[in-house]
C-alpha cells in the first residue's frame, strides 16, 4: 500500500520516532518529545493556494506540539498549530495552519516584501540547510501573505536584506488562517548526497496576546535563533544542487535636475541619461557560490535616515545596497559601529554619502567542510579610481564556535600604494547547564604607506545573555595610528572598557510581564591610550546608566526611568551646533531619562523619549517623539520628531529633526514609499518617493524621485515656497528595471 501512495502522491514528511499509523491506517501525530523529521518523494503536484488542497496534504502528517516561549515559557500553546510538510523533485512545501479561538482579532497590516512583521500575527520557518547548527535560512509571512526572508548566521546575526525566490499563498476563515510556503531547494545551500538532512524550526507569534510559540527551542535562553535545539528533516532523498546561473540584467533612465546652492545659484547643470549592467549568480558548487556585478548602480535604494551629531566624533551609517548585504554576514570582523576591518560603505560611497562609480565587482562564498569563506573584490572608478578586496575564513570549533581570520587590501590610484588590514578571532559561544555564555576575543592590524609600523587593535569580551540576568563586559585597545582602510573606527589611541548588568524578574502582575533593573550601572569608559582605565583623571569619556525602573507590559508597551552621568574631555574647540562651540576642558554632567513606547499592535500607537539635566557647563533638553498609524492593512504612516534645546556658555541652540514616512501598499507585489526629512542643522528638506512592482519573484520595477530644498532663512528660494521647486539642491526621477534570467 504504501509503495502505491509513494507513486500516486506526494507523500509527507514524517517524524522518525512516530513511523507507525492508527488503527484507521492513518499516520499518527507525532508525540511531545519528537524532534526529527522523515520525508518520502512522490512526483503529483501540489497546487499552492493557501487552502491545503489536494490528496497529497490529505496524506500528511503533521506536527502539533507547540510550546510557549512568551509568556509562560514551556507551556502549551494557547492556540493550535499544525504543520505539515511534503516534497517534490524541486521545492519542499511547508503548511501552516494557524487555528484561532477569536479569528476577528487576527492582526495584519503590513503588505510590503521584507516589511517588519512584529506589528502583526505572523510565523516563520528555519531552514538550517547545512545541518550545522550555525546558520539558516529563514521565510516569514503574516495573514496577508507578505513575504519576509532573511539569512542568520553566528549566534546573532541577522540579514534581513537577503532576498530568496520562493512563494507563499495564504487563506482565512472563521477557524484562523493557513500559509502554505514553496522554498525551492536551489533557493537553498546544502550538501549533496543520498542521506542529506536539514535542521528545522517553525515559530509562531499571536500578536493580541503578544505569545511566542515555537515547536523546538522554547526555552527562556533559546529562541527561534538558538540553533542547538532545532529539530531535523531527515530522509530527503538524493539532492543534487546543479550548478545554476542566474542572471539580473538591468536598464536605467536618469532625468536629473540641475543644482543649485543654498541661494538659489545654479551649481551643475542637469541632463538625461541612461546606462544598464548586470548581476549573476553562478552556483560554483552545491555549497558554494559566486556573485559578479558589472556597471553596478543602487538608485533604488532608500535615503539615509539623517541625524544631527552633538558629538566630536564620526556616526556609522548602516548598509543598505543589496551586493554588499546578500551574506554579508561572512565578512563580518570586529564590533559594529566602533572597529571594524570590513565597511562595505567605504566601496562605492564617499565620505558624504555620494556614489562613485563601482565598475566591476565580484564575490565568492559559502562552506567548504569545516571552512565558511567569503572573498570580495571591486573596481570603483571616478576620481577614486581604487581596487579593494577582502579575504574572510572561519574554521569550526565544537558546535557553534570558530576561529577566523580576516585580510583587506586598498590600492588607490596612480601608484599610491597599498593599504592593508588583517586579524584573527575566536567566538566560543557555550551553553553552561542551560545558561549562554559568549567568551570572544580578536586581535587586528593595519599598514598605511608612507607611515612604519604595524598598530594594532584588540578585544576581549565575555556576554552572558540570559532572561533573569543579561551580563556583558569587554575590553578594547586601539592604537592611535590603526587605520583599516576597507574599515570603521570611531575613534583611535585609547583604552575602553564597557559592560552591564540587567536584572529581569518576571512579577506577572499589574500588567507588566518583566521588568528590567540596573542596579549596577551599565558603562562605557575610555582612557587615554597611555593612560589607565583605572584612574579617573586618565578617561577621555565616560558614560553611566542606572535603571530604577523599566521593563515590558503584557500588551508589549515598554517603559524605562534612568539616571545617567557623563565626562567629555575635550582637548581641542569642536563645533556642536552651527556656529556654537565647545572650548577644551573636562565637563562632568547629569541626565535624567523617561522613555514609554506603546506596542505596535495598537492601530495608532505612540512613543516619547525625554531626556533632561545639565550638559557641557549649560543645560539641555531632548524630546523625541514618534507616531504610527496602520490603517486597513494598505496604508501605513509614520511620523517622527527630535528636538534639542540648549543653552551652553558659548550659546544657544536648538536642533530639530523631523521625518515623515508613508506606505502604500497595492498588494504583496506593488508598493508606494514617501519619505521626506527636514534637518534645520543642514537647513534643508529632503524628498525620497520610491515606486516599486514585482512582475515576478525576482524581478523589479522601480520608478524613484529623490530631491533636497533649501530651508536657510536668507536663501530666497527658500521651501516651502512653491518657486523654490524650480531651484533645488538636488533632484533625479530613475526608472530602473531589473529582470531575472534563469536558464
Amino acid at each position: 500500500m504504501r509503495a502505491l501512495v509513494a507513486l500516486t502522491v506526494l507523500l509527507p514528511i514524517r517524524l522518525a520516532a512516530q513511523q507507525g499509523v492508527d488503527s484507521g491506517g492513518r499516520p499518527r501525530n507525532h508525540s511531545e518529545g519528537a524532534a526529527t523529521l522523515r520525508v518520502v518523494a512522490a512526483t503529483v503536484p501540489i497546487s499552492l493556494d493557501g487552502r491545503l488542497s489536494g490528496p497529497a496534504w490529505a496524506q500528511a502528517d503533521s506536527i502539533t506540539d507547540f510550546r510557549q516561549r512568551e509568556p509562560s515559557a514551556g507551556a502549551p500553546a494557547s492556540e493550535r498549530t499544525v504543520v505539515k510538510v511534503l516534497r517534490d523533485a524541486e521545492a519542499l512545501y511547508i503548511a501552516v495552519r494557524c487555528y484561532d479561538s477569536e479569528a476577528r482579532g487576527v492582526r495584519a497590516s503590513q503588505l510590503r516584501r521584507d516589511a517588519d512583521l512584529s506589528s502583526d500575527d505572523n510565523v516563520q520557518l528555519l531552514i538550517d540547510s547545512f545541518d550545522d547548527r550555525r546558520s539558516a535560512f529563514l521565510f516569514g509571512t503574516n495573514p496577508n501573505g507578505a513575504m519576509w526572508d532573511a539569512q542568520f548566521s553566528g549566534v546573532d546575526y541577522l540579514n534581513e536584506s537577503w532576498n530568496g525566490i520562493w512563494e507563499v499563498a495564504v487563506s482565512r476563515d472563521t477557524a484562523g488562517w493557513t500559509a502554505e510556503f514553496r522554498i525551492p531547494f536551489r533557493a537553498l545551500r546544502f550538501h549533496a548526497g543520498t542521506n542529506t538532512e536539514f535542521g528545522f524550526n517553525v515559530r509562531r507569534f499571536i500578536r493580541r496576546k503578544n505569545e511566542e510559540d515555537l515547536w523546538r527551542s522554547y526555552g527562556r535562553a533559546q529562541g527561534l535563533y538558538h540553533l542547538n535545539n532545532e529539530g531535523r528533516i531527515t530522509d530527503l532523498g538524493d539532492l543534487r544542487r546543479p550548478h545554476d546561473v542566474e542572471l539580473y540584467p538591468y536598464a536605467l533612465g536618469r532625468a536629473v535636475e540641475a543644482e543649485h546652492d543654498s541661494v538659489g545659484g545654479e551649481t551643475a547643470g542637469g541632463y538625461l541619461g541612461g546606462k544598464g549592467g548586470v548581476d549573476a549568480k553562478v552556483g560554483l558548487t552545491p555549497t558554494l557560490t559566486a556573485d559578479v556585478t558589472v556597471n553596478t548602480d543602487f538608485a533604488q535604494v532608500e535615503a539615509d535616515q539623517q541625524v544631527i551629531n552633538l558629538t566630536r566624533f564620526p556616526f556609522f551609517f548602516p548598509e543598505k545596497r543589496q551586493f554588499f548585504l546578500e551574506s554579508s554576514g561572512l565578512l563580518d570582523y570586529g564590533t559594529p559601529g566602533m572597529v571594524q576591518l570590513f565597511y562595505s560603505r567605504r566601496l562605492g560611497l564617499d565620505t558624504s554619502g555620494a556614489p562613485v562609480p563601482i565598475i566591476a565587482g565580484g564575490r565568492v562564498y559559502g562552506r567548504l567542510g569545516p571552512w565558511q569563506l567569503g572573498v570580495l573584490d571591486a573596481q570603483t572608478g571616478g576620481s577614486d579610481r581604487a581596487n579593494d578586496a577582502v579575504l574572510r575564513v572561519t574554521h569550526d570549533l565544537f558546535d557553534r564556535s570558530y576561529v577566523g581570520a580576516i585580510g583587506t587590501l586598498h590600492t588607490g590610484p596612480g601608484g599610491q600604494g597599498v593599504a592593508r588590514a588583517g586579524g584573527v578571532d575566536v567566538d566560543l559561544p557555550l551553553v553552561i547547564h542551560g545558561m549562554n555564555l559568549e567568551p570572544k576575543v580578536y586581535v587586528a592590524a593595519s599598514q598605511t604607506p608612507g607611515l612604519s609600523g604595524t598598530p594594532i587593535a584588540w578585544r576581549i569580551s565575555t556576554d552572558n545573555p540570559n532572561d533573569l540576568f543579561d551580563n556583558f563586559v569587554s575590553l578594547y585597545h586601539i592604537d592611535g595610528a590603526f587605520a583599516p582602510p576597507l574599515g570603521f573606527v570611531r575613534r583611535t589611541g585609547i583604552w575602553e572598557t564597557k559592560g552591564h548588568t540587567d536584572f529581569m524578574p518576571r512579577p506577572h502582575a499589574l500588567g507588566i510581564r518583566q521588568l528590567d533593573f540596573k542596579l549596577i550601572p551599565e558603562w562605557d569608559i575610555i582612557a587615554n591610550e597611555s593612560g589607565s582605565l583605572g584612574r579617573a583623571g586618565d578617561w577621555q569619556t565616560a558614560w553611566f546608566e542606572w535603571r530604577f525602573l523599566g521593563g515590558d507590559r503584557e500588551n508589549g508597551d515598554r517603559f524605562e526611568v534612568n539616571v545617567q552621568r557623563f565626562l567629555d574631555a575635550p582637548i581641542d574647540t569642536f563645533d556642536i551646533f552651527q556656529a556654537v562651540k565647545i572650548p577644551p576642558g573636562r565637563y562632568w554632567w547629569s541626565r535624567y531619562e523617561l522613555q514609554y513606547f506603546m506596542s505596535p499592535r495598537q492601530p495608532l500607537a505612540f512613543g516619547a523619549f525625554v531626556n533632561w539635566g545639565s550638559f557641557y557647563g549649560g543645560r539641555s533638553a531632548d524630546v523625541e517623539l514618534q507616531g504610527t498609524w496602520r490603517g486597513g492593512g494598505h496604508v501605513i504612516v509614520k511620523a517622527d520628531l527630535s528636538r534639542t534645546a540648549a543653552r551652553l556658555p558659548g550659546g544657544g541652540f536648538t536642533a530639530l529633526l523631523a521625518a515623515g514616512r508613508i506606505e502604500y501598499d497595492f498588494n504583496t507585489r506593488t508598493s508606494f514609499l514617501g519619505f521626506v526629512q527636514y534637518n534645520n542643522d543642514a537647513r534643508r528638506a529632503d524628498f525620497n518617493l520610491r515606486f516599486h512592482w514585482i512582475p515576478q519573484i525576482g524581478d523589479d520595477v522601480f520608478l524613484v524621485w529623490n530631491s533636497g530644498y533649501t530651508t536657510n532663512r536668507a536663501a530666497a528660494y527658500r521651501f516651502p515656497a512653491v518657486r523654490s521647486l524650480g531651484r533645488p539642491l538636488n533632484g533625479a526621477f530613475v526608472l530602473k528595471i531589473v529582470h531575472r534570467i534563469a536558464p
